[in-house]
C-alpha cells in the first residue's frame, strides 16, 4: 500500500510537492482553529452558566466582578453590557454596547478559517496545472517517437499526468469539508453569544423595571409616614 502511494506520488511530477505543502498548511490551520473554537465554546458555556444565575438574582455587582476576572468571549460581551447597566437604564445603550463587543469578537472567531477555502482552490489549480504541463511534455515526447509506439506512449503519459489532478482533488475536498465544518461551528458560537446577549438584556431590563415600579410605592410610603409624624407633632 505504501509503495503504491509512493509510486502514485512520483508519477504525478513536480507539482505534487506544492499540493502536499498546501494540504499540510490547510490541515494545520484546521486543527488549530478546531482546538481554539472548542475551547471558546466550552469557556463561553461555563461563563454563561455561572453569570446568568447571578444576574437572575439581581446581583449585578457580583456579576461584573465575575466577568472582569474571566477572559472568555462571553465574559467580554457581558462585561460591556453590565458596565452600561450601572450607569444608564436605557435598554438601547446596553444593546449597543454588546453589539460593539460582538463586532470585536466575531473577527477573532473567523480568523484564518477563510484560508481553507483558498487553499482548497489552490490545490485544485496546482493539480490542473501539473496535468497540463504533463500533457505538454507527453505530446512533445510523442512527436519524435516511433509511429507504432505513439499510442501506447501517449496513453501512459496522459495517465501519469492525470495523477496530479487526482491528488489535487483529493487534497481540495477534505479542505472544503473542514472549512464548512469550522464555519458551522463558528456560526453556532456567534448564535449562542447573540442569544446570551438578548437574555442578559432582558434580565437587566426586567430587574430595572421592577426597581422602577417599587420606587413610587416606597416614596409614597415615606411621604405618608413623614406627614403622620408632622401631624402627631
Amino acid at each position: 500500500m505504501f509503495q503504491a502511494l509512493v509510486r502514485f506520488f512520483q508519477m504525478g511530477g513536480f507539482f505534487m510537492f506544492p499540493i502536499v505543502i498546501v494540504l499540510a498548511v490547510g490541515l494545520a490551520i484546521a486543527v488549530e482553529r478546531w482546538v481554539h473554537l472548542k475551547r471558546v465554546k466550552d469557556a463561553n458555556k461555563k461563563t454563561w452558566d455561572s453569570v446568568h444565575k447571578v444576574m437572575a438574582k439581581g446581583e449585578f455587582d457580583k456579576a461584573r466582578e465575575m466577568v472582569n476576572k474571566d477572559t472568555s468571549n462571553m465574559a467580554q460581551m457581558l462585561g460591556m453590557g453590565l458596565a452600561r447597566q450601572g450607569a444608564v437604564r436605557r435598554r438601547e445603550d446596553i444593546e449597543i454596547a454588546m453589539e460593539e463587543s460582538m463586532m470585536e469578537i466575531i473577527p477573532q472567531l473567523e480568523k484564518r478559517t477563510q484560508y481553507l477555502a483558498l487553499l482548497s482552490n489552490i490545490a485544485t489549480l496546482c493539480g490542473l496545472l501539473g496535468t497540463i504541463m504533463g500533457l505538454i511534455e507527453a505530446f512533445t515526447a510523442v512527436a519524435g517517437a516511433n509511429p507504432a509506439q505513439k499510442a501506447s506512449l501517449l496513453a501512459a503519459s496522459i495517465s501519469t499526468a492525470m495523477n496530479c489532478t487526482a491528488f489535487g482533488l483529493m487534497s481540495a475536498i477534505p479542505l472544503l469539508l473542514l472549512h464548512a465544518r469550522l464555519t458551522t461551528t463558528t456560526g453556532n458560537i456567534v448564535n449562542s453569544l447573540e442569544m446570551a446577549a438578548v437574555k442578559a438584556v432582558n434580565t437587566i431590563s426586567t430587574f430595572s423595571k421592577r426597581q422602577f415600579e417599587r420606587s413610587p410605592i416606597l416614596t409614597s410610603v415615606n411621604t405618608v409616614g413623614a406627614d403622620h409624624v408632622q401631624t402627631m407633632a
